[in-house]
């Protein structure tokens, strides 16, 4: 269970000791890894975005991560934010200027043949996607979510991945934000009501014990 210092202990009473959250889902039959924008905008310092200091080492984590899961037949699916040419695709967002070179996969991520890179123009890698029917095809029914940012769009993307009723699984050291509050404070939350926070050594555990 993921309950960070930052956390008081009256809340922690109160979702864990009176409303009882924080249950386990577990590792389902299929799992699936989503790499939620690890890209140079995001975890690179040169970019407004950017933000090295927990970019770099979550980049790390999912780099380990992958290769154990790319043993094991686990495909990873890689979005990319986009901002859209036309100032309607950007939104509420807001017109911003973004290179293709600011988009680009973060240098230590190299996906498989197998893996799939997408794009995504929201917070939720759900959103406006083909992600789902994706799923679907393969069968998946875990998902294991990675990525920049812990209270933005891998928070929205978990949610969405609840409310499609699959198994979510956060390892802690593959998510980063540029908030250290706001990172904990979103994987304890996430943890209490929509999916497992767990270490990456233990997650890498329970896959090699997974049938």
């Amino acid at each position: 269970m993921y309950v960070p210092d930052v956390v008081p202990e009256e809340d922690r009473q109160t979702m864990v000791d009176k409303a009882e959250f924080g249950g386990e889902m577990g590792l389902g039959e299929e799992v699936a890894v989503l790499v939620v924008d690890m890209t140079r905008e995001f975890v690179e310092d040169e970019y407004p975005n950017g933000y090295a200091e927990t970019g770099e080492p979550a980049a790390s984590a999912i780099a380990r991560l992958m290769e154990e899961a790319s043993e094991r037949g686990i495909r990873g699916y890689y979005s990319r934010s986009l901002k859209g040419e036309h100032r309607v695709e950007a939104g509420q967002w807001g017109e911003a200027d973004q290179t293709e070179e600011m988009t680009e996969l973060t240098t230590e991520l190299s996906p498989t043949e197998d893996d799939v890179v997408f794009e995504k123009y929201k917070p939720s890698v759900f959103f406006g996607t083909q992600l789902e029917s994706m799923l679907n095809y393969s069968n998946v029914d875990t998902v294991i979510v990675t990525g920049m940012t812990t209270s933005g769009c891998v928070r929205a993307t978990v949610v969405d991945a609840f409310s499609l009723n699959y198994r979510v699984i956060v390892p802690e050291e593959c998510v980063a934000d540029r908030s250290q509050v706001s990172h904990e404070v979103s994987l304890f939350d996430m943890d209490m009501k929509y999916a497992d926070v767990v270490s990456l050594n233990v997650l890498i555990e329970a896959l090699k014990e997974a049938p």
